[in-house]
């Protein structure tokens, strides 16, 4: 399976949109995306998985790289995500401590 990316702007946040599985494959697309975005001046960033058939580590790591990218210029970099199974590898690693996970793109706070 490959990933998809689409990126659009929400009520000044960039959001990407992210399909099928982040894996050792296709991780770096994404780790791309939000160094491309970062680079281009947007620190406030919301992630949508809902789209995402499964995540492993080298996934977790580029979004917690994210997440370090956009906080060293006080910006954020939230979550969206309502599958349980992905909301349980959050929780299981402590990650749900550490991202702001949303159930949906509208319930992400505005810039």
């Amino acid at each position: 399976m490959d990933l998809t990316l689409a990126t659009r702007e929400v009520d000044g946040r960039a959001v990407v949109a992210v399909g099928g599985e982040i894996d050792v494959y296709t991780a770096p697309k994404l780790r791309d995306c939000i160094t491309d975005l970062v680079s281009a001046g947007t620190y406030d960033i919301v992630i949508d998985l809902e789209a995402v058939e499964f995540l492993d580590s080298t996934g977790l790591g580029v979004l917690v790289g994210g997440l370090k990218k956009v906080r060293a210029h006080d910006g954020s970099l939230d979550l969206v995500c309502t599958q349980e199974r992905l909301l349980k590898i959050f929780r299981i690693t402590g990650l749900a401590k550490v991202f702001v996970i949303h159930d949906s793109v509208g319930t992400a706070p505005t810039a």
